[in-house]
């Protein structure tokens, strides 16, 4: 992989700049999958891996910290869950171990984890699911924002990212701004950096590569799939609120909704309160993605994908997934008429 054209180059120079890669590529994070190895390979390869704590304990995140040092010398992130009950010790973790990156997810930052990122000197990330939030976070103290649209894997929220692009990009600029959601080539990158974002994040296109220890089996369920089968969760009734993951359809989404109604006839009947369903259906699904990811229960467990998951097609190496977009990428620019990567 070599250098960059001037026209790429300067379209997410601000990115680059911000993570301190040659790419602006951020590696998406993905429990059980964005770990020592996978945010190594991303990083290595020019792009910027962030390792996802997801419910881990502070003493798993030092250790996996720790063992993504090793495997790499290049700029990387930590993303940590805003409800995780430890934020503030995991925080501790990450600032102790001289990470450059934090980001802060599944939820608006609290004030205090705020405060410490800034003071700890590491910056900050946030996901702006709307423009009055992105707003928000970038007043309270946000380095830079991700924009991720619905088309992306796992945890959702309601409006896609084109939508998304078009309602904050022209109008927040104070920040730089990454764009997230069913992304998965070059050329469509350049266009968002041409309507001002500064670099993309990518989650599926990682996932079954050679570096991701997800199961073959959880691998070849990507490869088999088609954009219509990564669907989001399905909420029965109002009353019991359903959090949105898209992930591919299998016997356990179609088994949840089975749940769902069965829980919804024991409430009614008085054979559970309203608590008591609630936990029931939030706890459906409760280790289910490490079943896919780890055991390769790609049946029962949660096979979490994005939109993008169409164009993953075979297992490649990193490297070779990052050259692809580039590739992509240049040849939209020399298309529209920019001047060409250096010889």
């Amino acid at each position: 992989m070599g250098d960059v054209s001037p026209a790429l180059d300067a379209l997410w120079q601000r990115g680059t700049a911000f993570l301190g890669t040659r790419y602006a590529i951020m590696g998406g994070a993905m429990s059980w999958v964005s770990e020592r190895h996978l945010v190594s390979a991303i990083s290595n390869a020019g792009g910027f891996g962030v390792i996802a704590c997801g419910s881990m304990s502070p003493a798993l995140l030092e250790a996996e910290i720790a063992a993504t040092q090793a495997l790499t010398h290049k700029p990387f992130g930590v993303n940590l869950i805003t409800m995780h009950p430890a934020l503030d010790d995991l925080i501790a973790v990450c600032l102790r171990a001289k990470v450059g990156h934090i980001v802060l997810a599944g939820g608006v930052p609290p004030g205090p984890a705020v405060r410490a990122v800034k003071d700890g000197g590491a910056k900050l990330v946030c996901f702006a699911p709307a423009l009055v939030l992105a707003k928000r976070l970038v007043r309270s103290g946000a380095d830079a924002l991700v924009i991720e649209g619905s088309e992306a894997g796992g945890h959702i929220g309601p409006v896609s990212l084109m939508v998304l692009a078009q309602e904050i990009l022209p109008v927040v600029t104070e920040v730089p701004i990454f764009v997230a959601g069913g992304l998965c080539r070059g050329d469509a990158i350049v266009s968002m950096l041409e309507m001002g974002a500064s670099g993309a994040q990518l989650g599926s296109m990682f996932a079954a590569t050679s570096e991701s220890i997800a199961h073959p089996r959880f691998k070849a369920a990507f490869f088999r799939a088609h954009a219509r089968d990564a669907l989001p969760s399905i909420q029965l009734d109002d009353r019991f609120p359903v959090i949105p993951v898209r992930g591919l359809v299998n016997a356990g989404t179609r088994r949840f909704l089975e749940h769902q109604a069965e829980t919804l006839r024991r409430f009614q009947s008085g054979e559970l309160d309203r608590e008591a369903a609630q936990l029931s259906i939030e706890h459906f699904w409760a280790g289910a993605l490490r079943r896919a990811v780890i055991d390769g229960d790609v049946e029962q467990g949660s096979v979490m994908a994005g939109q993008s998951v169409g164009q993953v097609r075979e297992e490649k190496p990193v490297a070779a997934v990052i050259a692809q977009l580039l590739d992509e990428a240049e040849a939209m620019l020399a298309k529209r008429g920019y001047v060409g990567r250096p010889a």
